[in-house]
């Protein structure tokens, strides 16, 4: 099988600083300087000898220089944040696992095991501590949040804010802070697309895909909802429960209520709350600083790129 080559290898001269020309391809590409490099009807790619003939702004190193130490400073920052909230979302993981999957939760020492559970603990199914699809009643005049599948990451709780839209309409999957979006589809499900909401602008609710499952919780509490969606045990027993023809297939929310569950005592639900909360919070304030340094950083590149802005 021949595999086509998706990436060119550009190594600069002494009269170029590396991260400018990074910052000047960005810029082109935003404002579609590069589109007559570009060949191809269905799948547009740039042949190598297209890319050497691109011109490029080039004024002296020291101003490069300044301009990309500017706007790397957006993206260092960019960087740090998107490193603690991988840590932070670990931390949560790691705890609900070692809480709620392996039992060892604080005193599970001296817990007794009565008929194979702790004792205090419930076996039931997850239609009993937990809302899929919840009903969510939204004005039909009024202007909406639009998150698409697009929003959703394959890694983290965060919604990507750039990728949320405004619509009118009403279709769609309904859900509200607090939620959490589970995709049910294939390749999306699979490949890990889930996110906790948060940061929508009405408390009454926003609409998205058509292809996602929402979760509330009933007897926990959101995070440990979350935290559930993202464990291997839930996500390989959705992926099982998948049927439909080759490359349509989809997990029905029929399928997840049946899942059994173990309900701990209320207590450790509450005690797990008040652990994971500031986690959670601190990952939605660094998403909110992402949001704001891109912004800034996009508005910025322009005019710094274009001479607009002397530096």
């Amino acid at each position: 099988m021949k595999i086509q080559k998706a990436l060119h290898r550009v190594r600069v001269h002494d009269c170029l600083d590396y991260r400018y020309l990074f910052y000047w391809f960005l810029w082109a590409g935003k404002r579609g300087a590069l589109e007559q490099y570009f060949t191809g009807a269905t799948i547009k790619h740039m042949p190598g000898q297209k890319l050497k003939s691109v011109i490029i702004d080039k004024p002296p190193i020291e101003t490069q220089r300044r301009i990309a130490d500017i706007l790397s400073a957006y993206d260092d920052l960019i960087e740090n944040n998107r490193k603690q909230i991988k840590l932070l979302e670990e931390v949560a993981q790691r705890l609900y696992k070692e809480w709620f999957v392996d039992l060892r939760f604080p005193g599970h020492e001296r817990t007794k095991i009565v008929d194979g559970v702790p004792e205090g603990w419930e076996s039931c199914i997850l239609d009993d501590v937990i809302e899929f699809d919840p009903k969510v009643r939204l004005d039909k005049d009024r202007i909406k949040q639009f998150v698409p599948m697009s929003a959703l990451s394959t890694a983290s709780m965060v919604l990507d804010m750039n990728e949320i839209s405004e619509t009118t309409s009403n279709s769609g999957s309904k859900f509200q802070n607090g939620d959490t979006l589970l995709a049910r589809i294939t390749p999306c499900l699979e490949n890990g697309k889930t996110a906790f909401v948060h940061g929508l602008e009405t408390d009454e609710g926003a609409v998205g895909s058509t292809e996602y499952i929402v979760m509330r919780s009933k007897k926990l509490n959101p995070y440990m909802v979350y935290l559930l969606s993202r464990t291997n045990s839930f996500r390989q027993s959705a992926i099982n429960s998948m049927s439909g023809s080759d490359g349509r297939q989809q997990v029905k929310a029929d399928k997840l209520k049946a899942l059994a569950y173990l309900l701990p005592p209320a207590r450790l639900v509450h005690r797990f709350e008040k652990i994971v909360l500031p986690m959670f919070e601190m990952v939605f304030a660094l998403n909110q600083q992402i949001f704001t340094a891109t912004q800034a950083r996009d508005r910025l590149l322009p005019k710094l790129m274009s001479g607009e802005v002397e530096v």
